[in-house]
């Protein structure tokens, strides 16, 4: 690995982290004893400060190792939006001393059952408004136990802040759905129980985030304590926020590193205050920043383009402001333009993925470059390899970026086909391999360049083709499909299918009934906007669909359509 990229290491930065060798847990324990009564979650202006916190967390660990008998390592499930009971549920499982299963509150019940299933998790928290898609799961097969929240339960103070129906919604009766294991999350942490002793340590599991994959499945990606303590810890010293990491603005979702590391367990680390939004509101987002006056906000491109192009934007003020940043997608250089006319900040993007818990790389904040990854932070090795020969390139020559660090995986859970064709080993140390084609400038900045797997980016969701594909293949009017991916100016990318339906069935499909059909089956962010009927597919040889083909056509159609404007 090259060192160029020490000479825009940020000053006070140090160059290796050694983190708290704890469990996540811990970081609770002493934020509560450093300062009990200062905020951790606010919600709608209704909060929870750190004791209170810590004393919700408890009995709802009490709870799972109680009645639900969760014991060491035992995987649970967490199907909520941002919200107080998401953060809750996460660190009572991990008081429990079991694993997190985080699930996209998009998810529908198909796609929900093969993540509990494959992860083992027998119990889960969701969310009221979602209860629907996880109700036909509970009773056994696979849930022994459902417990239910409702938003509004947190809503303990009154607010001017506009408060969408879905988290005013009161609690619903649950009593029909008891016998099947289904209870309230007001009853269960009522019960006031007391949990075991805290016995895991930096080395245990500590959460499972599936990532889909270009087999089709989604896969788990197994996180111990030490990797996620490592991407909680770093941002605080990469960005010299040790002392002024006062309030973070939660609304990227908590179930993806991104949101996860970033907006919750950096911030609760740090004894900062998590401002939560379960949705994207540029209103209320604005509010919030300036009435909790918040210093930092993770985001992504998107959601600062819609703020700062609100006719509203100079009625708030937002210099409280002091590190925002993201990844996904690159940031426009006009609003980043923008932003640091209007705020005074630069927007730092950073690069990271699932299997790294969040950042890999990260922009230097005195040194930053426009569309860039960053550099490889503490302890990172990362490397631009040739594909098939691993051999290290030199500065702009395009190949596969691997890399090698504390906060990399330990590998997929039960899938070590995966695990194998995943890692590699390279002058001794064994490496991930992102998958991510890109290039390393002269100065040691990292720029992605095309992705050498299958994926789509859709304002920051990663879609995969081949999932999306698989779940196609069941409509009964579909003979083949093929899933590309096309430029759309302000998600990035979004997602098209171009199907071959079935010769007796061809009378009886069109593009809005299978886009109908699709937001029944898939979570809305794989869902095909567009859909393009054919008689055929191009196909190899040996019967393989082109996929490549399709997309290098779309790509020239795109093309054609720009210069004729």
């Amino acid at each position: 690995m090259s060192d160029r990229h020490l000479s825009s290491w940020p000053p006070s930065a140090p160059r290796d982290l050694d983190p708290p060798r704890t469990s996540l847990w811990a970081n609770i324990e002493n934020a509560a004893k450093a300062n009990p009564d200062r905020r951790a979650l606010v919600f709608y202006d209704s909060t929870l400060t750190y004791s209170e916190f810590q004393r919700e967390c408890e009995r709802m660990a009490g709870y799972l190792t109680e009645v639900c008998g969760v014991k060491k390592g035992d995987r649970v499930g967490v199907y909520m939006q941002n919200s107080p009971q998401f953060v809750i549920a996460y660190y009572a499982i991990l008081r429990a001393n079991a694993v997190v299963v985080p699930i996209n509150p998009m998810n529908l019940t198909k796609e929900i059952r093969y993540m509990l299933e494959d992860s083992g998790a027998k119990v889960l928290f969701a969310s009221q408004e979602l209860a629907a898609q996880v109700l036909p799961l509970a009773g056994g097969d696979p849930l022994s136990h459902l417990v239910i929240g409702t938003y509004s339960d947190y809503l303990r103070t009154e607010t001017d802040l506009s408060i969408p129906d879905f988290v005013r919604a009161p609690r619903q009766n649950l009593a029909e759905h008891a016998s099947r294991g289904v209870i309230a999350w007001a009853d269960a942490t009522a019960k006031d129980l007391k949990p075991a002793a805290h016995s895991v340590g930096p080395d245990d599991l500590c959460v499972i985030p599936y990532t889909s994959g270009t087999t089709g499945n989604p896969k788990g990606c197994m996180h111990t304590h030490r990797t996620v303590m490592f991407t909680a810890v770093a941002p605080q010293y990469w960005f010299e926020q040790a002392e002024d990491l006062d309030s973070v603005l939660c609304v990227l979702p908590l179930f993806h590193v991104t949101g996860m590391q970033n907006s919750m367990n950096t911030p609760l680390f740090a004894g900062a205050t998590v401002v939560i939004l379960p949705r994207w509101d540029r209103g209320v987002a604005a509010q919030l920043i300036q009435r909790y006056k918040v210093t930092s906000w993770t985001a992504v491109p998107t959601m600062v383009v819609d703020l700062l192009s609100s006719p509203d934007i100079d009625k708030y003020d937002l210099s409280s402001i002091k590190v925002m940043g993201g990844g996904g997608a690159a940031m426009p250089e006009a609003i980043a333009q923008k932003l640091q006319d209007l705020c005074g900040i630069t927007y730092l993007e950073g690069y990271g993925l699932s299997e790294t818990i969040a950042p890999t790389h990260m922009n230097p904040p005195q040194k930053p470059k426009k569309q860039c990854l960053g550099i490889p932070i503490f302890g990172t090795d990362s490397r631009v390899v040739d594909p098939q020969t691993l051999k290290e390139l030199g500065p702009n020559e395009v190949g596969e970026i691997i890399t090698n660090g504390p906060q990399v995986f330990l590998g997929y859970w039960n899938k070590p086909d995966a695990n194998r064709d995943c890692f590699v080993d390279v002058d001794g140390k064994k490496f991930f391999r992102t998958g991510d084609l890109g290039r390393v400038d002269e100065d040691g900045y990292f720029f992605i360049v095309d992705r050498l797997k299958r994926m789509i980016n859709a304002s920051g969701f990663k879609v995969w083709p081949a999932e999306v594909e698989a779940m196609l293949y069941a409509h009964p009017a579909v003979q083949e499909a093929v899933i590309i991916g096309t430029k759309d100016p302000r998600r990035g990318e979004s997602v098209k299918a171009v199907i071959v339906p079935k010769a007796n069935m061809r009378d009886k499909v069109d593009e809005s009934s299978l886009i109908e059909w699709c937001h029944a089956n898939m979570a809305a962010y794989k869902v095909p906007r567009s859909v393009e009927f054919v008689e055929t597919l191009p196909k190899t040889g040996s019967g393989k669909i082109m996929w490549r083909a399709l997309q290098e056509l779309e790509d020239k159609k795109l093309a054609q359509q720009q210069q004729q404007q």
